[in-house]
């Protein structure tokens, strides 16, 4: 899609502005509730431009991050019959769905590892307001679930530096993928030893 292809530029021209880190906190912001790009394209060149303010850029996107995620949770759980046709008009009512039994099935670690995965995390922020979860442990699970990724991806770039942005690139799905398979493998195993 050239309009993501678009955002996806106007992202990373974001990163090197003088404000960069208000842009940053937005784009956490939006989209965990709404906009499609992530806001790993902007933390990784930050980073990059700045080694020694990567735990810093870290916490912002976290921070921006669950705040929008906490506006999705109240907009799935206030106005879902309102957004249902544009989540089915964008292409996500089966990640919706997918959402939703991950929810069904795991219920609080579905917001944890939805964190990592590459299903768009505003998908989970909704359905877990439509569902009702409890407001507290989608939050302590967004901080936990974000923060990791957000944290991994700034101390990524701070071990491999430039090499970093071709590694994202081009395994940025599989890593994700892998880290949910290691913590499904993980619950599990918790599941049959207990």
């Amino acid at each position: 899609m050239k309009i993501l292809q678009n955002l996806y530029n106007y992202s990373l021209q974001l990163a090197g502005h003088a404000k960069a880190r208000y842009y940053l906190f937005a784009l956490s912001f939006a989209e965990s509730s709404f906009f499609p790009i992530p806001p790993d394209v902007m933390l990784a060149p930050m980073c990059l431009a700045s080694p020694k303010k990567v735990w810093r850029f870290a916490f912002i996107t976290t921070i921006g991050s669950v705040l929008g995620g906490a506006f999705g949770y109240f907009v799935g759980k206030f106005s879902f019959e309102y957004i249902e046709p544009i989540i089915e008009k964008l292409g996500y009512i089966i990640a919706y769905q997918n959402a939703v039994n991950w929810f069904n099935d795991w219920g609080f670690w579905a917001i944890l590892i939805a964190g990592f995965s590459p299903i768009p995390y505003k998908v989970f922020t909704i359905a877990a307001g439509a569902l009702n979860m409890a407001f507290l442990p989608f939050i302590i699970g967004s901080l936990i679930g974000r923060g990791s990724r957000f944290y991994l991806l700034a101390f990524l770039v701070k071990l491999f530096g430039n090499k970093i942005d071709f590694i994202l690139t081009k395994y940025m799905d599989k890593i994700g993928w892998t880290l949910i398979i290691i913590i499904f493998f993980g619950l599990l195993i918790n599941n049959f030893t207990h």
